[in-house]
């Protein structure tokens, strides 16, 4: 697997960089839906990396759950105060 995984959380929101660490630190819920996008994130580049075998529906599923992640993460981070 290469060292850098595609999609991480500092990726899709560059500019909130300082949020999300805040968020991580600050908010337990915030911290597990981060968490949570880390670990099916890297199943996913895993998967279409051929390192691990998985089955289509897998993937689209691992794939949806990820953008739900994003979602959720996204209108966290636009509520949150500033800091």
């Amino acid at each position: 697997m290469s060292a850098h995984t595609p999609n991480e959380l500092h990726e899709a929101f560059p500019e909130d960089a300082a949020a999300i660490q805040r968020l991580k630190r600050e908010n337990a819920h915030f911290a597990r839906l981060a968490e949570r996008h880390h670990t099916v994130n890297r199943a996913i580049h895993r998967i279409e990396s051929g390192i691990e075998a998985a089955s289509d529906e897998r993937l689209e599923g691992l794939k949806r759950e990820r953008l739900h992640l994003l979602d959720a993460i996204a209108a966290m981070l636009e509520n949150a105060p500033a800091g």
